[in-house]
């Protein structure tokens, strides 16, 4: 393995889930949870899409970043409408990447762009503030059970 792959390979520390969110249906608000089934489609009280969009996450820290972006403190995880919030860890470093969150295992595929609904979330400037801090999408590879505190981290 060259160096920067070494260096790519590398994190200096597990994430941990600070928060679950499901939606039962669309356009209805987000349910917090402490603990979720991962299926083989996504989250099971999840209106889930099996395939690479099955579970979003976001980072904790990218939502001080959005808040800042608009003038206020860290946004709501619910209103960003991500399955899974983790901190600690950079989930932009682990694209295409196997990692195990709690029981389950995901491999992340595509970043989860924002939406138009951002604007109605957010207010003015919703959408900008969210774009390159919106998360990602993943796939699941191995169907578990996800907690609050669980840990995040690669596999391979």
């Amino acid at each position: 393995m060259s160096e920067l792959a070494d260096l790519i390979a590398g994190w200096a520390q597990p994430g941990c889930v600070t928060w679950i969110g499901a939606r039962p249906e669309r356009r209805v608000e987000i349910t917090a949870l402490e603990e979720v089934v991962i299926t083989e489609a996504g989250l099971d009280s999840d209106r889930a899409r099996a395939g690479k969009r099955a579970v979003t996450l976001i980072q904790q820290e990218h939502l001080s970043a959005i808040g800042s972006y608009l003038g206020r403190g860290p946004v709501a995880p619910g209103v960003l409408r991500r399955n899974l919030v983790v901190s600690g860890i950079n989930l932009a470093a682990l694209k295409g990447r196997q990692v195990q969150v709690g029981e389950a295992i995901l491999r992340f595929t595509v970043i989860c762009a924002p939406c138009s609904r951002m604007e109605e979330s957010l207010g003015k400037g919703g959408y900008s503030a969210v774009r390159g801090h919106g998360g990602w999408c993943a796939e699941v590879v191995r169907p578990g059970r996800v907690r609050l505190g669980d840990l995040a981290q690669p596999v391979d």
